[in-house]
């Protein structure tokens, strides 16, 4: 029997188990992929700015990680892979711009001094006395990573060295995110007995260590990977349609009223709740995942306009001068984007603190604003009336807030979940192309498993 499958959303997690499930299942499988939007590829999206073309929402994937690079080589797109130039980002904080700390685990340190130029004297002298005090940690508990690094390591970490790390990924500071889904390897060192959060750190940090890009994307933009997937996955795409709604059936799923096999989902997890209302081991885990949106203004400015020799700014948590969370500094980081003037990505929004109130032209305003405050620090002057170009792109309600249980969560989600469907998307495994990639894989073959047995 020819097997049918549909596939819920079309970001990067759809078009990845589509296209899995195409090599897996065979050329006579019937694979749909339904997309509300009438764009595919999610946050791998790119806009011309300026006449240049920009990645407006994910940027780069962890090289280091191989589920991205392993997949740009199966489909052939090896010699479109990029990475950064040598520069690296500052963190803005206390209105002066600072090297980002090195060595740390996501701007967690192992040894104070790593960011002694950051930090309060007080918390200095925290970190100094942290592995000689006792730490108490019940192996399988979740806290925050705040609430974890504040009370070890002092506040001033978490809000300058740890928060510019986390938000620009997770758009959520550190109080907001919980240990065990966003540092699992952290968090079994813990478990594992650690004496001290800096021993359990350093452990870590050396294991971590490597040589090599940590950095990659792909010359031309995400499009390109998106239509590879299209044109090698070839499912039958329905863009333009929204699911009401999923229901189990004697002989598989009906999605809207038509029949399936299999389903994969890969909505984000107020939709993926709201349309499997009937499947309570789904529905209702799945509704208590908060969401954060975000948006991202590309601006293109005038020819010889100098930006800061940085790859970027990474703004730190209690910092008030700009209200942006993030610059990229395309142009300075990425050679592919050095012909032409001065392109910059400025983010906004965190779990909280929203800004799908705030119309298009004050996002630009905000940007070209924060932008001047900025290069005003290195003497690089005004950019408000430097800009050529700009274009916002707006990412609503996309991004998990992976708070304190979430890994119990999805653990049970996964456990629970009914023969024939399966979940994919940053909701699950992480949030980064390479760990939505993954999850996609995985479930694509634990799909294939279910429709053989």
């Amino acid at each position: 029997m020819t097997p049918r499958v549909a596939v819920l959303g079309g970001g990067i997690s759809g078009l990845v188990a589509a296209y899995r499930l195409r090599r897996l299942l065979g050329d006579s499988a019937v694979i749909e992929l339904i997309e509300k939007s009438d764009l595919l590829g999610g946050t791998l999206h790119a806009a011309e700015v300026g006449g240049t073309s920009v990645d407006v929402g994910a940027e780069a994937f962890l090289v280091r990680r191989p589920e991205a690079t392993a997949l740009v080589d199966e489909l052939g797109l090896t010699g479109l892979l990029v990475h950064p130039g040598t520069l690296g980002p500052n963190i803005l904080s206390q209105a002066t711009l600072h090297p980002v700390a090195r060595p740390t685990l996501m701007g967690i340190p192992a040894d104070p001094a790593t960011v002694s130029h950051l930090v309060e004297p007080g918390d200095m002298r925290l970190m100094a006395t942290e592995p000689s005090r006792a730490l108490r940690w019940r192996a399988g508990q979740d806290i925050s990573i705040g609430e974890l690094v504040g009370d070890r390591f002092g506040r001033s970490v978490v809000d300058r060295s740890v928060d510019p790390m986390l938000s620009g990924v997770y758009s959520a500071r550190s109080d907001d995110l919980g240990l065990r889904a966003v540092m699992p390897a952290l968090a079994m060192r813990l478990d594992a007995g650690a004496p001290s959060l800096s021993a359990a750190v350093t452990g870590l940090l050396g294991a971590a260590a490597g040589v090599g890009p940590v950095f990659g994307a792909l010359r031309g933009g995400y499009p390109v990977l998106v239509d590879e997937l299209l044109r090698q996955g070839a499912p039958t795409v329905r863009s333009g349609t929204s699911v009401g709604e999923v229901r189990r059936t004697n002989r598989g799923w009906s999605v809207d009223g038509e029949s399936f096999d299999g389903v994969v989902c890969a909505l984000p997890a107020p939709v993926t709740a709201e349309i499997f209302a009937s499947v309570d081991q789904i529905a209702n885990p799945l509704a208590g995942v908060d969401v954060s949106g975000s948006a991202v203004v590309a601006m293109a400015l005038d020819t010889g306009v100098e930006l800061p020799h940085l790859s970027g700014v990474l703004v730190a948590g209690d910092e008030t001068v700009v209200r942006a969370k993030a610059f990229t500094f395309s142009s300075r980081k990425w050679d592919h984007l050095a012909t032409g003037g001065a392109l910059v990505r400025a983010s906004f929004g965190r779990y909280g603190a929203g800004v799908s109130g705030v119309d298009d032209r004050q996002l630009i305003d905000w940007a070209t604003t924060d932008l001047s405050t900025v290069m005003a620090l290195t003497g690089e002057g005004d950019a408000r009336a430097r800009l050529r170009d700009a274009v916002v792109q707006r990412w609503p309600g996309g991004i998990p807030r992976y708070a304190p249980g979430h890994a119990d969560l999805v653990a049970t989600v996964d456990r629970d979940r009914p023969t024939g469907l399966v979940l994919a998307g940053a909701t699950y495994s992480g949030v980064g192309v390479p760990a939505c990639i993954g999850r996609a894989e995985t479930v694509a073959r634990l799909l294939v498993a279910d429709l053989a047995g």
